[in-house]
């Protein structure tokens, strides 16, 4: 396969996989940091970070609406639920390691 079929590729699933989580709201990030590691957040921050390094001016807000489909505070005020402890507990015991918990 050539570079350019596999950008093409892998930018067809990221714009998938985003488009699944726009659909999807029922989805809390929190249940995604639990069971995979990473958010929508963690997506805007990739996002973002990937710009950058293009030399392409962007904030994080900015990269949370690309990947949201609206700006932030609208969609979590929309489809944002507050966490139970359960969901809080499993995420601190899974991430102690890794963010200095």
């Amino acid at each position: 396969m050539d570079d350019r079929t596999r950008i093409e590729l892998e930018a067809a699933t990221f714009r998938h996989l985003v488009q699944y989580f726009r659909e999807h709201t029922e989805v809390q990030n929190i249940d995604l940091m639990n069971l995979a590691g990473f958010c929508r957040n963690c997506l805007s921050k990739w996002y973002r970070a990937a710009a950058e390094e293009r030399g392409v001016e962007m904030d994080y807000e900015q990269a949370r609406e690309i990947i949201y489909g609206m700006p932030y505070p609208e969609w979590k005020q929309k489809y944002q639920l507050e966490a139970t402890q359960q969901q809080k507990e499993k995420y601190h015991e899974s991430h102690e390691s890794t963010d200095g918990g």
